[in-house]
């Protein structure tokens, strides 16, 4: 018995060993390079065949634990492809350890018989090199090989774009708070990228017409037949179209530059292109009609720079053009959340030897993390047929606006678009608008919805009204003390031709009500909230305001702006009666005309006083009668329209703003006629490598004697946060002008330096330099020291004066920030370079606020 149980335990001993021994798990760990350029590869997914998996890190390294051996490992990675390597045994002692290296090769096709190859190995340098020659070769006939070198040219063209979430943990998936919506994350797309489960969110495909006129130049587009997936009410589905249209771009290779995700690239075939890529011949093929092409391998001379690898092929007849390209970014360089990316292009042989576009897709990844965790896989195809040239059509043709939608282009059926389509739809892209709609009608999703929209715009959905914004529900200043407001409007779901708004508001230190109502009509009986705009509005409010307080995309008595800095006692109540007319047109050009009647009183610390026979009298308030009309246009302007502001989705194009101002003496009250005028520009410029900057020049003229409230009360900013398009380190009513000139310049590095110090690099962050320049002055007439019949300039508890004009030369003040803080905030070092003899300014100083910059 005593033998029996021994030995019944020794077994049991040697089974639990032998158990132990077989579920030890084994760590396989390796470099991934390049089969050509042998560089490593960054952000390439390494998995096993049960869907485990991991992602290298930017050195093209990888670690992944593994349950036992042998294991068979899936590398893959966009513009590669996909590798399986079956690992036997894999070696981890101290004494000797096992290192994999994984060679993965581009998946750029062969066109035909190889007849020329060379891989020798030899010192890079351009003289000498062939395929520098070859490359300036294609740099020469540039301007031959593009569009625009015909007269006219007209194609059908197919857009297709989606969006969906990659690597989205299956634990999430099944979890309770996600059950009701299990069907999205059973509508897999397994196609599109190999080695990757993609679940789509969104999905939209364009086909149209395309006319190009040379001289004058003009581009019209005939929309036939559009389709987007919709989520209602919760998105500006047009505004989301515009903005993921920026970011997946039109690829032009000839272009020395091309934008992306907001960063410009250097093309391969830029003029500067040797200077700052390596290019190296691969082969000469031919295709199957005999033709000879040089299949081409570029690569950056600094993995750093905003530059692409990849292949092209080059023709080798006299037009020396790109027929084929694939190429990627480094997985070096620091492109905020994009993961990965990669750009296909072809080109068709055209009756007259040329080549053209025929089809173009650009493939990207985002996401929080480069190595690992899920993220948002978007794709942008473009599909171009029946391409002719020197068709002439008459000038009526080109007029009138750039884009066209057809009659009944929303509605086509499916049977238009399967007859149609450039390219077919995967089973799950195909499945996505019928889920979306499914997802929209939810009431769990919808309610979701309404929360996400009331923490990103302070408005909460309330059947056929809105309530809001909740963020300026309460705040405090030294006028009215503790502050409760309470609104609210109406939306399209009410009347999409009446609109009302309005709200109340109580100050418990000043014991006095404020409020505000409007009522609108919609001319074109569309909502008011969205683009484009065509109605009449009238407006009554009582109000306290700080005189020059100028904030974007942000309600003045927003809880997080009752901090400020410094003195801001020096207030004012206003009573207004607005009667505004708007009219927008697609070309985005627009105009509004406007009365209104503003009577202002002093509070706070403020007095309206100026001198008459020898001393002082108090002017209780001022009221003014204004007529007013704005120009404004802004062509190919693209926006977010959110609840309560557009934001903008700037492009290279130019914006003007013409604004003029009557006051009419005697109407209504009106004390003074007066006329200002002022004019606005702004445009952004990109410059390459070293990336873009945004310039604001503005400059107003006042052309009667006034008292310095009806002046130009500069814009300035005595809170904490950031504002671009005020002064930050100027005290509120610091300086007026009758005349001035500014100039607002603010240059975003995109990384430039940033990415070249390895530390820093890891945290995504962004360089912004920026400069406020503001000349003006005040004329003798509009002086209270040098004219008595104008009030006279506030002055602080002692008695010294606080406003000032510009008179000892401009206003200066620059900053150095950094963007894309947890992706998310901007920080700003502020420093003021003139008028430091001004009491209680601020010399320096730190400015944050949210900043989405991608």
């Amino acid at each position: 018995m005593a033998s029996w149980f021994k030995s019944k335990w020794f077994t049991i001993f040697l089974l639990t060993c032998s158990w132990n021994c077989m579920s030890q798990k084994v760590t396989i760990s390796g470099i991934i390079k390049d089969a050509m350029s042998k560089q490593v590869l960054g952000s390439v997914s390494v998995s096993t065949k049960n869907g485990n998996g991991i992602t290298s890190d930017s050195s093209g390294f990888f670690s992944i634990e593994v349950d036992r051996l042998p294991v068979q490992l899936l590398f893959t990675f966009i513009g590669y492809k996909a590798q399986t390597i079956t690992v036997k045994q894999f070696r981890t002692d101290s004494v000797k350890k096992d290192t994999l290296v994984v060679m993965m090769q581009s998946t750029s096709s062969l066109l035909g018989e190889v007849v020329i190859t060379s891989n020798k190995k030899a010192h890079y340098k351009n003289k000498g090199n062939p395929a520098v020659e070859l490359i300036r070769k294609v740099i020469a006939n540039k301007n031959k090989n593009r569009p625009e070198h015909y007269d006219y040219v007209e194609y059908e063209q197919y857009e297709k774009l989606h969006l969906a979430l990659s690597k989205f943990p299956e634990k999430v998936a099944n979890s309770l708070l996600l059950r009701k919506y299990h069907f999205l994350f059973e509508n897999v797309d397994s196609t599109t990228i190999e080695g990757k489960a993609l679940i789509p969110v969104y999905m939209e495909e364009k086909l149209s017409n395309i006319y190009y006129r040379k001289s004058p130049e003009k581009k019209k587009v005939m929309v036939l037949a559009q389709k987007q997936v919709s989520y209602g009410d919760f998105v500006d589905n047009g505004g989301l179209s515009a903005f993921l249209g920026r970011l997946y771009t039109d690829i032009n290779i000839y272009e020395d530059n091309i934008l992306l995700f907001t960063n410009e690239f250097l093309s391969p075939i830029a003029d500067a292109a040797p200077s700052l890529y390596r290019f190296y011949l691969r082969d000469t093929i031919r295709d199957e009609t005999g033709r000879k092409f040089v299949r081409m391998y570029f690569t950056p001379r600094n993995t750093n720079d905003f530059l692409f690898r990849g292949e092209m092929m080059i023709t080798l007849d006299s037009d020396y053009a790109v027929q084929k390209v694939s190429m990627y970014i480094s997985p070096r360089i620091n492109l905020n959340f994009v993961r990965q990316m990669q750009i296909d292009q072809d080109f068709e042989k055209n009756e007259d030897g040329r080549y053209h576009e025929v089809k173009s897709t650009v493939m990207a990844e985002a996401a929080p993390s480069k190595d690992r965790g899920g993220g948002l896989f978007g794709e942008r195809l473009i599909s171009i047929k029946n391409y002719k040239t020197h068709l002439a059509r008459g000038n009526d043709f080109y007029k009138g606006p750039s884009e066209v939608i057809m009659d009944g282009a929303t509605e086509r059926a499916d049977s238009f678009w399967t007859s149609r389509r450039h390219d077919s739809l995967t089973t799950a892209e195909a499945k996505s608008y019928k889920n979306i709609d499914s997802l929209r009608n939810m009431p769990s999703f919808q309610r979701l919805m309404n929360w996400i929209v009331l923490l990103a715009s302070g408005y909460i959905k309330v059947g056929k009204f809105e309530i809001g914004p909740v963020n300026s529900f309460y705040s405090f200043n030294p006028v009215e003390g503790n502050r409760v407001k309470f609104g609210g409007r109406t939306t399209p779901k009410l009347s999409t031709r009446i609109y009302f708004e309005g709200y109340g508001a109580y100050g418990f230190m000043d014991g006095l009500w404020k409020g505000y109502g409007a009522i609108t009509y919609s001319l074109n009986n569309k909502s008011i909230y969205k683009f484009p705009n065509n109605y009449i509005r009238a407006s009554a409010q009582r109000e306290t305001s700080i005189p020059g307080q100028d904030l974007q995309f942000v309600q003045e008595d927003n809880f997080i702006l009752s901090f400020k800095r410094g003195n801001n006692e020096k207030w004012l109540y206003n009573t207004n009666y607005r009667l505004d007319y708007v009219h927008e047109y697609e070309s985005h050009f627009s105009y509004k005309f406007g009365f209104n009647n503003w009577r202002q009183e002093p509070a706070g610390q403020l007095v309206y006083n100026k001198e008459e026979n020898g001393s002082l009298v108090n002017i209780p308030a001022l009221t003014t009668t204004e007529l007013s009309a704005e120009l404004r246009w802004a062509p190919h302007e693209q926006f977010f329209q959110g609840k309560a502001y557009r934001v903008p989705i700037v492009n290279e194009y130019p914006i003007f703003t013409l604004r003029f101002t009557q006051g009419i003496k005697g109407l209504f009250g009106g004390e003074y006629n007066y006329s200002s005028i002022v004019l606005d520009v702004e445009k952004r410029f990109w410059i390459s490598q070293l990336g873009y900057t945004d310039i604001v020049l503005e400059g107003g003229y006042v052309f009667n004697q006034l008292p310095y409230p009806l002046l130009y009360i500069h814009p300035a900013n005595q809170t904490y946060s950031y504002q671009l398009y005020s002064y930050n380190l100027m005290n509120f009513l610091e300086f007026v002008s009758d005349h001035y000139v500014e100039l607002n310049f603010d240059h975003h590095f995109n990384g430039f330096f940033f990415n070249r110090i390895p530390g820093i690099k890891k945290l995504k962050l962004r360089e912004v330099l920026g400069v406020k320049f503001l000349y003006g002055g005040v004329r003798t007439e509009n002086d209270p020291s040098q004219n008595q019949a104008v009030y006279k300039f506030p002055t602080d508890a002692n008695g010294m004066p606080i406003t000032f004009p510009l008179n000892s030369g401009p206003y200066i003040e620059g900053s150095f920030g950094i963007t894309n803080i947890f992706k998310l905030f901007r920080i700003d070092l502020v420093k003021r370079f003139s008028y430091l003899s001004h009491s209680g300014i601020a010399e320096w100083g730190v400015r944050g606020g949210v900043k989405f910059d991608f």
